[in-house]
């Protein structure tokens, strides 16, 4: 990585002097701490990969220091770093910045790759409808869909599972909403709009209406539509996929189940 001079702004910085808190090519560093004797004491640090070159800890002066501190005008080792500014919330808030040019091996960001998220390795789950609430649910699903239930949860990838969901004509809803919940599709012509309740829609179709309630749950784009792809409804207790061997899917939900 390489770090522009702060002086010149055109050659590649070498050194970052502490006091000044600038990075300096050679040149810069030349004329800069070379004007007088207090000039040329300013503590400097190369910058450089190599931890042959980088300079010790100012407090064990045994560990390299890869940790400034703008407050104490101290390099800190990782150790150092933690057992001083742990001590109260004042120190805490001190501003501390990584070497420029060394790796952060500690706050490295981690971004998933295409490896990290192959269709082929991803995880099965397999739900029986009978009996459970539709809202809560098509909610677990999409948490298991979308991978929220995953510490390497990204929001912008395809991180999640597939569902499988089977016997999608015995879902159930609470209330009065078998009789009042309304679907409703447009043919594209005037006039062409369709109406029909959740019962009417159960009786003949069962699987579009987990499919609409997991549908609107998810992220509405590409990542979206891709996603929708790994949910699979199907009425009766059988589906074509137990050469995935799903597994079942972990509901914390205790209300999901309708109470009757």
């Amino acid at each position: 990585m390489k770090i522009q001079c702060n002086v010149c702004e055109a050659a590649e910085a070498t050194v970052l002097c502490c006091a000044d808190e600038a990075a300096l090519c050679w040149a810069c560093d030349e004329k800069v701490h070379a004007a007088n004797k207090l000039a040329s004491k300013h503590q400097r640090v190369p910058l450089s990969t190599s931890t042959s070159q980088m300079p010790k800890c100012d407090i064990c002066q045994e560990a390299v220091g890869y940790f400034f501190c703008l407050e104490d005008r101290a390099l800190l080792c990782r150790k150092c770093d933690i057992a001083i500014h742990k001590v109260n919330t004042l120190v805490s808030s001190h501003q501390r910045f990584l070497l420029t040019g060394v790796k952060d091996v500690w706050n490295k960001t981690w971004y998933p790759k295409a490896e990290d998220h192959v269709n082929t390795e991803k995880t099965w789950y397999v739900v029986d409808a009978t009996d459970k609430i539709l809202g809560r649910m098509a909610s677990a699903i999409a948490v298991h869909i979308r991978g929220k239930n995953l510490p390497t949860y990204t929001p912008s990838v395809d991180m999640g599972a597939f569902v499988i969901v089977v016997n999608a004509e015995k879902v159930a809803v609470s209330g009065k909403k078998r009789l009042q919940k309304l679907y409703r599709r447009h043919s594209g012509r005037p006039g062409g709009m369709t109406v029909e309740t959740f019962d009417q829609l159960q009786q003949r179709i069962p699987e579009r209406i987990i499919e609409h309630a997991v549908r609107g749950m998810l992220p509405k784009g590409r990542l979206g539509r891709d996603l929708f792809t790994h949910l699979k409804v199907y009425e009766g207790p059988d589906h074509p996929h137990q050469a995935q061997k799903p597994i079942d899917l972990p509901i914390r939900d205790k209300r999901i189940q309708k109470q009757t």
